[in-house]
């Protein structure tokens, strides 16, 4: 099909997400390969934001190729209440990859299904309504995750159901809770269980937290925060969820993003990197008290995907592929190459307010003044972002522009030298923005 042809049928016949479809300029793509995605031209891009995130081996990896053709010979799709041997192997690997108790899995097909489900498991288990989450956050497009969500996006698909109490994340948007990390951890957290008193501490069921907040930021917790935060939950009974829907499977230099932070939460929900977007799968791991409860109990949720054998080998032959590639190992040594590039950025560029990174997890947010005003204002955009965002385009970077920031969140595969072609073509791209620097 014309390249052409195929843009303009994409625009007429499909919608596409969080924006008027007739805006959209959409890239075209025909294949992708490791940290490569290819026009129908033969222009090539560096995919520094592994699509959403979430192909977290690299694009196309044959070993994983080879195992999704041969669960197609095998077997394809039974009805959820069937016993499988990938749905056997892959909760055994599961279990015993995460630490603690975490050893039972509800299998959906995405993070915001994951997310919902736990919402359900949480209010089954508890007795209780109410659910904490924090307004610097995204945990799914569906109508209850939408309420769970605190990012903008949530504005739109409001007034949704009751019972979703937002908090403050420890870094606000544009003020402090203190000078120290752990001055910040202590007021935020004093804040929290305020809150929790005034909303009912026998009313909450649970509190969800990105592990790592993401595309609000992409924001570790500060130094005890999530210690701090899972020993006042505990003193009132309330669960903690941790959202790792961006943050697992590697991003961070660690399976999974809580092993930083020396906590084990009650339910964590994960996605988008344990099949590397190869194939749609989510997945809720629950404690083992929960999960004696739903042997007990009727757990009311279901799906007509659930355990999808196809997704479920995809994951399977995922992991294998990060372990035995020592992907975690190189994502925690690129981390400190990526942290050495965004200091070397900020001293050059006056543009450049700080990047933030853990493993290869991190995002780099700009400024318009010595003030440290963002280059656009939350939950906008301005002439310079634009400018940048185009020029990245051209040049053949992949990744997002967020406001007044832009994302590097590259495939776990990729090597010394390619992350230093990317932050090269950044450092060019970042002459534009210091002409809109005022000073």
């Amino acid at each position: 099909m014309d390249t052409q042809e195929m843009i303009e049928l994409c625009k007429q016949h499909s919608m596409y997400t969080w924006t008027a479809s007739g805006a959209v300029n959409p890239i075209p793509i025909e294949r992708a390969e490791g940290i490569f995605m290819y026009e129908p031209s033969g222009k090539r891009y560096y995919d520094f934001n592994s699509q959403l995130m979430s192909v977290n081996i690299g694009h196309g990896h044959p070993k994983v190729k080879a195992a999704m053709k041969a669960q197609i010979d095998q077997l394809l799709y039974v009805f959820p209440g069937t016993a499988t041997e990938v749905r056997a192997r892959v909760s055994k690997k599961l279990a015993e990859l995460l630490p603690g108790d975490l050893n039972t899995f509800f299998y959906a097909l995405g993070g915001a299904e994951a997310n919902e489900n736990a919402i359900k498991a949480v209010r089954q288990y508890t007795g209780r309504q109410k659910i904490i989450s924090r307004y610097r956050s995204y945990h799914g497009a569906t109508n209850a995750t939408m309420q769970l969500t605190g990012d903008p996006r949530r504005l739109a698909n409001e007034p949704g159901g009751p019972g979703f109490i937002k908090v403050m994340d420890p870094w606000p948007y544009h003020y402090s809770f203190g000078e120290t990390e752990e001055e910040i951890t202590a007021r935020n957290l004093l804040y929290v269980e305020e809150v929790i008193m005034y909303e009912g501490p026998d009313k909450i069921a649970a509190m969800f937290v990105e592990t790592v907040t993401g595309t609000n930021g992409v924001l570790p917790p500060p130094k005890g925060y999530l210690k701090g935060l899972k020993a006042i939950l505990e003193k009132y009974g309330i669960l903690l969820v941790c959202d790792e829907v961006m943050a697992g499977f590697g991003r961070t230099g660690k399976l999974f993003a809580f092993e930083h932070f020396d906590i084990i939460p009650d339910v964590v929900t994960f996605a988008k990197g344990i099949t590397s977007s190869y194939i749609p799968l989510g997945v809720m791991a629950v404690s083992d008290p929960i999960a004696q409860y739903f042997k007990e109990n009727v757990f009311w949720g279901g799906l007509t995907y659930n355990s999808h054998a196809l997704s479920l080998r995809t994951a399977e032959a995922v992991i294998d592929v990060m372990l035995e590639e020592e992907m975690l190992e190189n994502a925690t040594r690129l981390g400190s190459v990526m942290r050495s590039e965004m200091d070397r950025l900020q001293a050059k560029h006056p543009s450049v307010k700080e990047g933030r990174c853990l493993g290869l997890f991190g995002m780099v947010d700009l400024r318009k003044n010595s003030a440290g005003e963002r280059m656009a204002p939350y939950n906008g955009t301005s002439e310079a972002m634009q400018k940048l965002g185009a020029f990245f385009r051209d040049n053949g970077l992949f990744t997002f522009i967020r406001w007044g920031s832009f994302m590097c969140n590259p495939p776990l595969c990729i090597t010394e030298e390619q992350l230093l072609e990317c932050f090269a073509i950044i450092d060019r791209g970042l002459d534009i923005t210091d002409q809109y620097f005022e000073g």
